[in-house]
Parts: C-alpha cells; structure tokens; sequence
C-alpha cells in the first residue's frame, strides 16, 4: 500500500512535474466567456495571460466537483493507495467541501486537507507532502505532520498593477486610476485562507523591500522544508530583484524552483506579479 497524493491546479505545479513527482493535480476549469479550459492542460499559464490582456472577458474559475474528486479517489483506493488530498484554501473556492463529500464514501483510506493556501504557498505544502511520503512515513503521520506544518507556510507577493483587481471586482477603477498613476504596487499575502493586502509601494524596488519587511516579521524561513519563487507572465526581471533581497535576508542562496503562475491568482495579478513561499520554524 502507498499514498497518492491529489492536489488541484491553484497549486501552480505543471503535468510534467505532478508525473515525476507522482502525484495526481486536477485542473480547475476556467472559463473565458463562452470558452471553456481546463487550467494547466488546455490552457497554458502564457496562453492564459494573452487571453486575459487581449479578451474583453475577465476569466472566471469554477470548483473542481465531487463527481471528478470521487474518480481519482476511486481510482486510487482501488489499486490498494491511501489519498492524501490537498484543496486550494476553502475561503477562496468549495473544491475543499467538494472534495470531503466525494471522501465520505472512503472513511479511513482518504483524507482530505485545506491548506489554507493557494498559489506557491500551496506548491510548497505538497512538495512537503511528497518529501514525507517518500521518506517511508505512513499516512496517519504524515497526515499529521503536514497538518501542523502547513500552519507555518507562507507566500508573499508583489503585484505591478491595480488593473485586473479592479476588472476582477476586487478595487474601485478610481483607486486603480490613481495607483497606476502613482506606479503603485501592491503587497500582498495569505492570512487565514484569504488575500490579504499588506501595504503598497512606488515601484518593484520598493516593494521587494517591503516584503522582506514583513519576511522578517514571520520569523526564520526553515530552510529544511521547500522554498518557492514565482511569477506571472514578464516578471523575470521583478523576480530577479526579489530573490536577490531574499537571499540578502536570510542570509541563504540555494537553487530554488522558479514557477509560472497560473491562472487562479493570475486573474488578479495581472502580469509581472511576483511572489516567494517558504516555511517558517
């Protein structure tokens, strides 16, 4: 008996890697318009933001749904697997109270986790999840071990522009006038499931600061456990800057996964967003 792992696509890991790591990743459906895609197999995260910058429709995602979380369930359980499932945080989306009723049906061979998370902070708590599993660790432990480690994940990020958290509904167009104008960027981070808007800077220099600001403020990154870099389309250069002031920080430079978000926190990041996860100790 093993454990296959499930997570969704909010967790920003592409097919290739979820193969070599062994792990299955259902895609969200995102929708543009009329057109219908699943995240990360028929919409590649660079196809996802021409879309988003050249459409007249701002994308909507919908839930991953019981019937699909039952199937890799099933699929799993049946090849004699535990599951450990990891939802996208239940603030944000119902995947997680999808994937608890598709779980009800496997009383003590699935177990269903909100991370609270989403983006590369959720990319690290799976990539934890896989340390542990292939480190020999049964499914009762890890799923216990996980639990109380996730507590301690956190991402920070730095978005260019106020544009699409206004198309997306989430900041009136005035705000998004003036914050344009002013090459506002904002700060942001996960806090209890949900977004949460640190503060704003003029300029990517400025904001990288103020995230290595609030880095400081968690406590120690725990570099025993994953740490993650990411960024939408054209932030090469803003990541660039930002792992520089991470590494001055903590004091420590490793060869850190470097992913493409994708589409569930894209919409409203808008391109040349950039973000880091890490665990804390």
């Amino acid at each position: 008996m093993t454990i296959k792992i499930v997570t969704d696509s909010a967790s920003d890991i592409p097919q290739a890697l979820a193969k070599e790591w062994n792990i299955t990743v259902l895609p969200l459906t995102i929708r543009f318009g009329e057109e219908e895609f699943s995240d990360g197999v028929t919409l590649m995260p660079d196809q996802f933001f021409r879309k988003l910058e050249a459409g007249p429709h701002f994308p909507k995602t919908s839930q991953i749904t019981p019937y699909i979380y039952n199937l890799a369930f099933a699929d799993a359980v049946r090849h004699g697997d535990d599951v450990v499932c990891f939802c996208l945080s239940s603030g944000v989306s119902g995947s997680f109270q999808s994937a608890c009723f598709a779980a009800a049906g496997y009383e003590g061979h699935v177990f269903v986790i909100d991370t609270r998370q989403f983006c590369i902070s959720q990319y690290v708590i799976v990539k934890r999840a896989v340390e542990l599993r292939d480190a020999g660790f049964p499914v009762a432990e890890l799923v216990t071990i996980i639990t109380e480690e996730l507590r301690h994940a956190h991402v920070l990020a730095a978005f260019d522009t106020l544009e699409y958290l206004k198309r997306g509904g989430r900041l009136s167009g005035a705000a998004a006038a003036v914050g344009g104008l002013l090459n506002i960027k904002p700060v942001l981070t996960i806090t209890d499931g949900v977004v949460d808007v640190l503060g704003k800077a003029r300029g990517m220099r400025k904001a990288c600061d103020m995230l290595m600001q609030e880095l400081e403020k968690l406590g120690e990154v725990d570099f025993t456990k994953p740490v993650c870099f990411g960024c939408t389309a054209g932030g090469e250069e803003g990541l660039h800057l930002l792992k520089a002031r991470f590494f001055e920080v903590t004091g420590c430079e490793g060869d850190y996964p470097q992913v493409e978000v994708g589409a569930t926190i894209g919409a409203y990041a808008g391109p040349k967003a950039v973000a880091c996860a890490f665990f804390t100790k």
